[in-house]
């Protein structure tokens, strides 16, 4: 099987930044706000590089979003940026109604999503994001998987008009994806064939399906994984491509289990072609103080969960 190296453990917020910071370079019309989290978000290059097009709103996220949309009349493109927790659950009105329900072209760049956030535990944790921002009409949501890919989906985002979530985590993780690959907003990228089982993973979930696999195939078990760094619009077509020859599928995500990845495609499966599915993701809960290593093995969000689930999901095929 295909396998991947990592070029050394990166955090995904870095790859924020620095796409952040080009963008600063190469198109004058990119303006970015932070909620007093300049240095958790790797703004710093921006701010010192563009102070004039820098706006520090303190701890003021819903007026934070407000700015944001006003500043697209006038034609700039509003990166904001704060904690996912933040960014999402305390704004969900003002990103609603002045955002989404206007079409306003606001990027939300959100920090330190899912039980990864570790330490600072449930009240700085979240793990509804992806299913708050899929549900609004018009919002483009992305979860990255690794450093490279996360500086490319901000590149990418900047000539996308509209609104965006785009998600990202505060550890370091396997660094693996090309540097300065394409990012294509709604395509899914196969990872490795497989005619087993398909692995359907997003965010820091992607690294551990690999893992993952490598293991499954040193039993015999081939397992085709999927990056789906684009929640909404979903690629369907890689889907269910995959499942017409796998016929089972286990979705993985740092995230609730009610409204993310895993019910994006099963939504898919039922209206499309009825296919075993297990998911690997949190269960109805919220997350708490920890390392990010032992949340995720707590939560069971890992290489060996997500063996376990395809174990699991062959036994219904």
């Amino acid at each position: 099987m295909k396998t991947y190296t990592n070029t050394g453990n990166k955090d995904t917020r870095s790859g924020f930044g620095a796409g952040l910071t080009e963008l600063g370079k190469t198109n004058e019309n990119v303006v970015a706000l932070c909620a007093d989290l300049t240095g958790s978000l790797k703004m710093d290059e921006f701010k010192a590089n563009h102070p004039e097009r820098f706006f520090q709103v303190g701890i003021a996220e819903a007026n934070m979003i407000g700015i944001a949309a006003g500043m697209t009349i006038g034609g700039k493109i509003p990166f904001t940026g704060t904690f996912a927790n933040f960014s999402t659950g305390r704004v969900y009105d003002q990103i609603r109604q002045s955002v989404a329900y206007s079409d306003k072209n606001v990027k939300i760049c959100a920090s330190h999503a899912g039980v990864t956030l570790g330490e600072d535990g449930a009240t700085h944790q979240i793990l509804e994001d992806i299913g708050l921002m899929k549900m609004l009409p018009g919002m483009t949501v992305i979860n990255t998987c690794d450093y490279n890919q996360t500086k490319a989906a901000t590149l990418a985002i900047a000539k996308h008009h509209g609104p965006v979530y785009l998600r990202f985590g505060r550890p370091k993780v396997a660094n693996f994806t090309p540097e300065n690959g394409d990012f294509e907003i709604g395509k899914a990228v196969k990872l490795t064939d497989g005619n087993d089982v398909t692995i359907v993973a997003t965010g820091h979930l992607v690294w551990e399906a690999l893992e993952a696999a490598k293991a499954l195939h040193e039993e015999g078990i081939g397992a085709e994984v999927i990056n789906i760094h684009t929640i909404k619009p979903l690629d369907d077509n890689a889907i269910l491509d995959s499942v017409s020859k796998t016929g089972c599928v286990v979705t993985a995500e740092e995230h609730n289990y009610l409204g993310g990845l895993g019910e994006s495609v099963a939504r898919v499966l039922a209206l499309h072609q009825p296919t075993p599915q297990e998911f690997v993701a949190t269960n109805d809960t919220f997350g708490e103080s920890g390392t990010p290593a032992q949340l995720m093995d707590k939560y069971g969000l890992n290489s060996s969960a997500i063996e376990k689930a395809v174990k699991k999901v062959l036994k219904r095929k």
